[in-house]
């Protein structure tokens, strides 16, 4: 399964290849509800656009981008300012499929602190605060992928996911933090087995969808 645009006007390709418009979901902010930035004030910027499939996703809207606009990054950051957000996150979708360099250069220039969450699957690109790496089984992540890592969370969705987590733990740097996250669905029979894992290998913690318990995006 691949992902692309139907664009016919070769202006607007040119500007989704530079990165200069990219296909928006949703923008929106809120707070930071997952991994090692849980709590903190974030506006998330939700590309659209995926092909990783991971049956669980729960945001399978994103998954088609030509049912998103192409929006210009210049507004994007427009919209930033008017708010004031401090920080960004650039989510998806899988963000990695697009050029990122031209929207973390703008975001940069107004001071903000820019997060990405990727699967790692798509060359690297941007300049990044923060870059966590959600590894999925359909499309693993390439190997240059690990060495931007500074945090890796993995969904756990049953127990042979455990081990799948330490192979991925071991192709990071030593100082990336490690977090296990239940996948929603089935947390009430995955964070038992979560805890005691993790007291057990205390170099992981849990990430916890704390977003969901709040009731907010």
């Amino acid at each position: 399964m691949s992902v692309s645009i139907k664009i016919h006007s070769k202006e607007l390709k040119g500007d989704l290849e530079k990165g200069i418009k990219l296909p928006i979901m949703e923008e929106f902010y809120s707070i930071q509800g997952e991994g090692y930035n849980t709590g903190k004030a974030a506006y998330f910027i939700r590309v659209g656009g995926c092909d990783v499939g991971c049956h669980w996703c729960d945001v399978k809207e994103s998954w088609n981008p030509d049912l998103h606009p192409l929006v210009e990054v210049e507004k994007i950051v427009t919209n930033i300012q008017s708010i004031g957000a401090k920080s960004i996150v650039i989510t998806g979708g899988e963000p990695l499929l697009y050029n990122l360099d031209f929207i973390t250069k703008k975001l940069k220039e107004i001071d903000v602190e820019v997060f990405l969450e990727t699967s790692g699957a798509y060359s690297h690109s941007g300049t990044w605060d923060w870059y966590c790496l959600s590894p999925k089984k359909n499309k693993p992540p390439l190997i240059s992928s690990y060495e931007h890592a500074d945090e890796i969370k993995v969904i756990i969705f049953n127990k042979n996911d455990f081990d799948w987590a330490e192979q991925h733990a071991k192709k990071v740097s030593k100082n990336c933090k490690l977090y296990l996250q239940p996948e929603w669905s089935k947390s009430n029979e995955i964070l038992p087995l979560l805890i005691d894992y993790v007291k057990a290998h205390p170099q992981w913690s849990i990430s916890l969808q704390t977003h969901k318990f709040m009731q907010i995006p």
